[in-house]
């Protein structure tokens, strides 16, 4: 869904690092490097995230919603529209 503003566990802010991990991470997925780390793991270290309760908040978010604004009726009735 959305990435939600605050760790569930801490309370840390991280709502905020959301777009500039996504962005690190296409940066770091796209160089061809021989180390060992992880992009994943390259990006959530410069953003600052030691603790392993706001890494896992970044690493695990799945964002649905534009898959779930497809289910609108306003999206289905678009939907039809074209079908016909």
């Amino acid at each position: 869904m959305i990435i939600p503003v605050r760790c569930f566990t801490c309370g840390k802010v991280i709502g905020s690092l959301y777009e500039k991990y996504l962005k690190l991470l296409g940066e770091y997925g796209a160089e061809e490097s021989g180390s060992s780390e992880t992009p994943a793991k390259r990006a959530l270290d410069e953003l600052g995230l030691t603790r392993y309760c706001c890494r896992r908040m970044l690493l695990t978010h799945v964002d649905l919603i534009d898959d779930l604004l497809l289910y609108t009726p306003k999206a289905r009735q678009a939907r039809a529209a074209e079908q016909k």
